[in-house]
């Protein structure tokens, strides 16, 4: 099973304990703020379902329907998550509203908003492995699921301070408000998560950063040809496509070409790893004298 699976599955089970906790603690307090934790954990263990199923499909090689590969499930999966999390959003928005026009006191035991906190603290730490990893693995889906239990946390720590505010000041009016700011929150995550993730199934470009180290070792190692041009990149889950043009001498061999290709190729994967290069040789009359100037 591969790093990502591991943390795709590990996802599913800390979802389910924090769940269990938040559900808990809305039974001893009867607080709707609670309870909006509660359901954006439900979101949660759905989207880690959604993450896993995404990332086992991405895994799968390339085949005769999809020469790809089928990287971009995860981004399918990341869309779907912000999707669901904007409801949730909605959902815990209408709660709030019913509670705030008909706020309800308080029986909230101390131990209640403390089985909260303990919840909030176990997915603060979860959310930090994923993004961490989800970052080094280039992982959308792993990210996606970060970024939004970032904002849970953010969201938890919020509503116990309202709750605990509420109890000390019996202004029940703070319950639903809170609940109300957590769905403003989560309506944020939810559409940051959308728009993240429709921008690799639009085929957006590498970062700069990686766009300037894919340019630069073309530029040092090509000796031997004129000049590359027409450089294009997108990346599609963990996968990065790079693709251009290379412009050699009009007398070099068919060999002598693939040898620099071949030299490009092992250095940007060694740089890069999990790439897919595509470098399409030209004669010396087709150079545009632009581009990427050969060292």
């Amino acid at each position: 099973m591969s790093k990502i699976m591991k943390l795709a599955v590990g996802s599913l089970f800390v979802g389910a304990i924090v769940l269990t906790l938040k559900s808990v603690a809305y039974w001893m307090t009867g607080s709707i703020a609670l309870l909006s934790d509660a359901l954006e954990s439900i979101v949660n263990v759905a989207t880690a379902i959604a993450a896993l199923v995404a990332i086992r499909i991405a895994a799968r090689p390339a085949d005769a329907n999809h020469p790809y590969g089928h990287h971009k499930a995860e981004y399918l999966s990341a869309v779907l998550e912000g999707v669901m999390i904007i409801v949730a959003a909605l959902i815990i928005m209408h709660r709030a509203w019913l509670g705030f026009m008909d706020p309800q006191p308080l029986t909230a035991p101390l131990s209640g908003v403390l089985v909260n906190g303990a919840a909030s603290i176990i997915n603060g730490l979860w959310c930090w492995i994923l993004i961490h990893h989800g970052t080094r693995e280039r992982s959308p889906a792993l990210l996606a699921d970060g970024r939004h239990l970032l904002s849970d946390v953010i969201s938890s720590v919020g509503v116990t301070f309202g709750v605990l505010v509420a109890i000390q000041t019996g202004w029940a009016f703070l319950d639903p408000a809170m609940a109300g700011l957590v769905s403003l929150n989560i309506l944020w995550s939810g559409w940051k998560v959308v728009k993240s993730s429709l921008s690799g199934l639009l085929d957006e470009s590498v970062s700069g950063a990686v766009l300037e180290e894919v340019r630069t070792i073309i530029s040092e190692k090509a000796t031997g040809a004129v000049e590359a041009h027409d450089l294009r990149t997108r990346q599609a889950g963990s996968r990065i496509f790079i693709d251009f043009h290379l412009v050699v001498p009009g007398e070099s061999t068919v060999n002598e070409a693939h040898g620099i290709c071949d030299r490009i190729e092992l250095a940007l994967r060694k740089a890069i790893p999990d790439c897919a290069i595509s470098i399409h040789v030209e004669p010396e009359e087709k150079a545009k004298q632009s581009g990427i100037v050969v060292l």
